[in-house]
């Protein structure tokens, strides 16, 4: 016993003086970074100001504690740009500022940048799929239709991805493992975002979370005339599809979501309250300080953008013999944005998102009766176990599944038929819960004085069984 006590004794000694060890040297890798990050900005304000000059108005960043808006189209996009974007916190903000006082630096605020008719950026890629960005077009959709159209009625679904993704993280997964039935009864959309993959990456844009349910509505809906759908969404590609499904609720039949980074709202701190915890100053693990780098530091993540994205063609050449053919899309998506798009996505969209994602969900559960679904590995690095959990306390009637031994990625990934097959039972038994209540409103249709005597109950039945009119046989009719 003696000798344990003598152990454990010098053991935390050993372990403090380690943990000491690895808050200096963070408080001095971030401090670097901080001093980098502000002598970039003055680095690029000059070389912008030449390069890409319009109208007279120059590109600013964020790094201004001011925080001006000017609209360009009489949007509500004021309200949904991210204060995490100015409110970042820098060592050196304050002598940038004063810095760029001296120069009479006089330039607008950074969303003043919509007045731009530029068509992309000197440091951006300029190949055919990185230079899609000019007229705002509409987004790359991969379509997957069902191989047989018979009497069995077609379902929608439509899939989101996440932040540094594109469709190719669905297609590449849940399309081929879908059961005989499912490649029959439903048809599959896997959309590239605003930014990201081979769809639009216009730099005179905030990507918003307005912005990109618009271009969502504009590219699949409407096109498409979709009346009603299922939701998938992984990551960031949650708080957009929430967004999404909370403007068409009642075409809503389901939606499920993976690794959500959902925060209770905290009014004006939910933004940075979000930041702070999906992007920590921490050195380990790597992929918390890659994500705390790029996301809190704009100029030094523009510089990675330009060393990588700009030059992806050449990276993804040197390194396709290594990463092999099964995953070899996740390389390519991880280089395929711009750091315009993916940087406001994160703040505008992941953290500005933070201050709305609870009015959707209460919109959902007050005008919607379509199920929710919330799949985490609890191995998760990127999206805290306590986002999903979170999301369960705030709509109580959430299925929470939580994947053992599985991180951000490989809760789909090498899990995809299991997941594919877990996906289709979500869609059946909505189905079959439509059939049910459809029985179950041609029942108190036959006894009408029961039925108004119960109003209440029988109101909400009668509401879910007018969008489809399923037969006994439960096929629709539509």
């Amino acid at each position: 016993m003696g000798n344990i006590s003598v152990t454990r004794a010098v053991k935390r000694p050993s372990k403090m003086a380690f943990e000491y060890l690895v808050s200096v040297a963070t408080v001095i890798v971030f401090g670097v970074l901080d001093l980098l990050d502000a002598l970039l900005c003055i680095l690029y304000g000059p070389i912008d100001e030449v390069l890409e000059a319009a109208d007279g108005i120059a590109p600013s960043c964020y790094c201004d504690y001011k925080k001006q808006l000017v609209m360009g189209d009489g949007g509500d996009e004021a309200q949904q740009v991210s204060e995490s974007l100015y409110q970042r916190r820098n060592f050196f903000r304050g002598v940038l500022v004063l810095f760029k006082l001296l120069l009479s630096r006089n330039r607008e605020d950074v969303v003043s940048r919509r007045k731009n008719g530029g068509k992309s950026r000197w440091s951006d890629c300029g190949c055919g799929s990185c230079q899609k960005d000019g007229d705002k077009r509409l987004l790359h959709v991969v379509v997957k239709e069902p191989l047989l159209q018979g009497e069995m009625t077609v379902e929608n679904v439509i899939f989101f991805h996440g932040c540094l993704s594109s469709s190719s993280f669905w297609t590449e997964t849940v399309f081929p493992n879908l059961s005989e039935v499912g490649n029959q009864k439903y048809r599959l959309f896997a959309v590239d975002l605003l930014g990201f993959g081979r769809s639009p990456k216009p730099w005179d844009c905030l990507y918003t979370l307005n912005e990109h349910v618009d271009m969502v509505q504009k590219s699949v809906l409407s096109p498409f005339n979709l009346e009603s759908f299922h939701i998938v969404a992984h990551s960031m590609g949650c708080i957009i599809a929430l967004a999404f499904a909370a403007k068409n609720v009642n075409s809503v039949k389901s939606i499920t979501l993976i690794a959500p980074p959902y925060f209770p709202s905290l009014q004006e701190k939910a933004s940075l309250n979000a930041l702070n915890r999906l992007a920590q100053k921490r050195l380990w693990p790597p992929l918390l300080f890659g994500s705390a780098v790029m996301s809190r530091y704009e100029h030094v993540g523009r510089s990675v953008c330009f060393l990588i994205c700009r030059n992806h063609r050449i990276l993804e050449w040197a390194f396709k013999p290594l990463a092999g053919k099964r995953y070899f899309f996740v390389l390519q998506d991880l280089m395929r944005h711009t750091h315009h798009s993916a940087w406001h996505s994160m703040h505008n969209v992941i953290c500005g998102g933070a201050k709305l994602v609870d009015r959707y969900l209460e919109t959902l559960n007050n005008e919607s009766g379509s199920p929710l679904t919330v799949i985490q590995g609890n191995k998760d690095q990127v999206v805290p176990m306590e986002c999903s959990l979170n999301m369960k306390l705030k709509a109580p009637r959430t299925e929470l599944l939580i994947i053992p031994n599985a991180n951000h990625w490989n809760v789909i990934f090498g899990r995809e038929q299991s997941f594919t097959s877990h996906l289709e039972r979500i869609w059946l038994s909505v189905a079959a819960e439509n059939i049910k209540e459809f029985k179950l409103c041609a029942v108190f249709q036959k006894f009408n004085g029961s039925f108004t005597k119960i109003s209440g109950s029988a109101t909400s039945h009668s509401q879910l069984c007018e969008p489809q009119d399923y037969s006994l046989d439960g096929h629709s009719k539509n």
